[in-house]
């Protein structure tokens, strides 16, 4: 991926923060989704959104590919990278789903567990369901925490991946949990980033203790003040984890990149904030000819903001998109230069 900030836009902690707020996210009319409520094999349920063509209805084509998005921690369909890879999709006549992780499509989810980085079982859950019911090529992009979990379940499948999805990708993802962890809890980080993660993990927290009385410790819950801590008295037990460095390491991503047997690619900015440029994996360190690491200098925790003031988040989907279609046999150039720059 060949891309270079504006020059109106200098640095990872800008480039992370205005694409998010300001810059431009679309080019065609703003997505309109068409949701389904999924019942989940434990007795839980998940929200998929599709996207409508215009006018309100789903396109008929059935052999046309499918883009599936993961969202990021407490991302959703509406997230910014969301809505400018739906809006990719429809330019080119695809299908595209949204899935959500367990609580974040704007309703509380039923049972004693959330989500977290490494939930491979719940993508391949979600990837064979949406293979079963698409006979055509289908593509998935994982961004950020829904990245690492799309890698870890590539990874945990090995060839049998294929039967699922054709190829994927992670966009900004922390496959070393340790090192995003730690980095995030950091300074500017911590005031900005952490805070604005914990406003929301919190209260979906205590919400679900009402839910589940005794299911953690309220007091230890209500003390944390970091993702550390927060991971050590909610995400890491309640899906099976010792503690917060337990679950780091077991769910991160890298060490198991050279298990992945469909083409993978892994983008990263050297200067996302809070994905620290030397946890980042080196071509050696891969030691498979299916992934392919894309390391720009620029572009922030997914931002890589294009074009003039107050620019637009094409740039990254129309790269990864096309990337993915060429990897799926769908006839889109990869690597092609977006027609909006």
């Amino acid at each position: 991926m060949k891309y270079v900030a504006p020059r109106w836009l200098p640095g990872g902690q800008l480039q992370t923060i205005w694409p998010a707020l300001y810059s431009r996210r679309v080019f065609g009319p703003h997505p309109v989704y068409r949701r389904e409520r999924w019942d989940t094999p434990d007795g839980d349920f998940v929200d998929v959104d599709f996207l409508l063509e215009e006018g309100g209805a789903t396109a008929p084509a059935a052999l046309r590919p499918l883009l599936v998005v993961f969202h990021g921690l407490e991302g959703s369909s509406r997230s910014h990278y969301c809505e400018a890879f739906a809006d990719w999709a429809r330019e080119r006549g695809w299908a595209c789903a949204l899935p959500h992780f367990r609580g974040c499509s704007g309703e509380i989810n039923r049972a004693p567990r959330a989500y977290h980085s490494g939930d491979h079982a719940e993508i391949g859950w979600m990837l064979q369901r949406l293979r079963a019911s698409h006979p055509g090529p289908l593509v998935a992009v994982g961004v950020s925490l829904g990245g690492n979990a799309l890698l870890r379940w590539a990874a945990e499948v090995g060839e049998d991946a294929a039967r699922s999805a054709d190829a994927v990708a992670a966009v900004c993802s922390p496959i070393d949990l340790a090192a995003g962890g730690h980095a995030i809890g950091l300074g500017f980080n911590r005031l900005v980033y952490t805070r604005m993660f914990m406003r929301t993990l919190v209260p979906k927290a205590l919400r679900k203790l009402a839910q589940h009385p005794g299911l953690f410790d309220r007091q230890a819950l209500l003390a944390a003040r970091d993702l550390y801590a927060f991971d050590n008295v909610f995400t890491a037990p309640l899906h099976g984890f010792r503690n917060t460095e337990d679950y780091w390491q077991r769910a991160s991503a890298k060490p198991l990149l050279h298990h992945i047997r469909i083409p993978a690619l892994v983008v990263n900015a050297r200067n996302d904030p809070f994905v620290p440029a030397a946890s980042l994996p080196l071509p050696h360190e891969v030691r498979n000819g299916f992934v392919t690491l894309w390391q720009p200098p620029h572009g922030g925790h997914v931002g890589f903001a294009h074009g003039r003031l107050p620019g637009h988040v094409r740039a990254m989907p129309d790269a990864v998109g096309g990337w993915l279609a060429e990897h799926a046999g769908a006839g889109t150039r990869a690597g092609a230069q977006s027609p909006h720059g």
